[in-house]
């Protein structure tokens, strides 16, 4: 960068990372190499700068809620938790019911000129000054595959939101005395051409080493969204049996039209799998005012809105965290936690929401009784 017409500058990079500082793993969530995507620019302004964080954070925001059916809250990160040296960073962060903690999902980050500082990145503005850059940085990895699966996953093994499944629809025939595969093909090679006529990703499961029940149980593994059954009395009555995987009901629709009628499912169901989701998350995020809350609502595998006194407050922060782990070892009766856990019993500040509720005149900090200026979501992470 040498002149303010080499701004803004944007790059992006796909990338495998080797974190070397890296020790203990979590799955589906840390590992000590992964693939992510890392976003860099430089712009003449804090304004312009700023409006690319919340465009890459908006992105963000969009591959977890309309792509993996995830649920998301975006704010910003406390002093204590933004990027080291950088000037602001935000973060959309999601929950796993399953285990009641919460995850970074993403962030987006002003870095600030602090970096133009350190290494010496200069241009010159149109008076001909020399001006410090404002420079972004954000990035997403793989873990959003693991939150996905985490978040949707059951005892049977993967639930796929359809707009992200590989394989959107499976047909397999039910293969007796009563049908054969000579009569079971066409039919099936029939439905499976109308559904690619609609643009469904699609298969025809035609093996025959392998009996309809654990084809049923294989595809239920992998998490397809719909599965198709077709037995003697299906092709009888020119209907086929639809399975949908996310809630395992079952319906019968006639074949003419069924791409159509699929095509409106798979969009139902991804509709549904968010629904389903983020109404179990608002039914544990919850609101208070006073610590002798804060404790058992984590207990409760709750995320915890609560009034704060200072965001840049980093020291107040830690002795919160070091507050809350004591208290909840001792109500467990134990003495303390090994140091490499991924689920700490600790709770440690997610986010200050953007979207902030309406905060009373008055209302003291839950946690140092100062006035509080915001409010903050806190809970136990991974």
């Amino acid at each position: 960068i040498k002149s303010h017409r080499d701004l803004p500058l944007k790059l992006n990079q796909w990338s495998n990372v080797v974190r070397w500082e890296f020790k203990f793993p979590t799955p589906f969530l840390r590992s000590r190499e992964f693939l992510w995507q890392e976003g860099h620019t430089a712009h003449s302004s804090y304004e312009e700068a700023n409006e690319m964080v919340m465009q890459a954070l908006d992105l963000y925001k969009r591959v977890y809620q309309d792509l993996l059916c995830v649920p998301v809250v975006p704010g910003y990160k406390t002093e204590k938790e933004k990027f080291a040296g950088g000037y602001q960073t935000t973060t959309v962060e999601a929950y796993i019911a399953g285990s009641g903690r919460a995850i970074q999902g993403a962030t987006s980050h002003n870095l600030g000129q602090n970096f133009g500082k350190m290494f010496d990145i200069k241009y010159q503005d149109e008076k001909g000054e020399s001006q410090i850059p404002w420079q972004t940085s954000w990035g997403l990895t793989t873990r959003t595959i693991g939150v996905m699966v985490m978040v949707h996953g059951d005892d049977k093994g993967l639930v796929m939101p359809p707009r992200v499944s590989p394989l959107q629809v499976v047909i397999v025939p039910v293969i007796s005395k009563k049908l054969t595969n000579e009569t079971a093909d066409p039919y099936c090679e029939n439905i499976l051409a109308d559904l690619k006529a609609q643009g469904i990703r699609a298969k025809y499961d035609d093996r025959n080493m392998y009996n309809p029940g654990w084809k049923y149980n294989h595809w239920e593994q992998k998490g397809v969204p719909i599965r198709i059954e077709v037995g003697p009395m299906d092709i009888e009555k020119n209907q086929v049996r639809v399975a949908v995987r996310h809630d395992g009901s079952k319906l019968d629709l006639p074949v003419e039209g069924l791409g159509a009628e699929l095509s409106k499912l798979l969009d139902e169901i991804q509709t549904t799998m968010f629904e389903k989701a983020k109404k179990k998350r608002d039914e544990h995020i919850v609101k208070i005012t006073e610590w002798k809350d804060f404790v058992p609502n984590l207990e409760k595998n709750n995320l915890v809105l609560a009034p704060w006194s200072d965001p840049k407050d980093a020291e107040l922060e830690e002795e919160t965290k070091a507050r809350s782990k004591e208290e909840s070892l001792k109500n467990a009766g134990m003495e303390g936690e090994d140091e490499r856990t991924a689920t700490s019993v600790a709770a440690k500040t997610l986010c200050i929401p953007f979207d902030q509720p309406e905060l009373p005149e008055g209302t003291k900090c839950f946690a140092s009784g100062k006035p509080a200026t915001c409010w903050v979501l806190w809970g136990r992470s991974y």
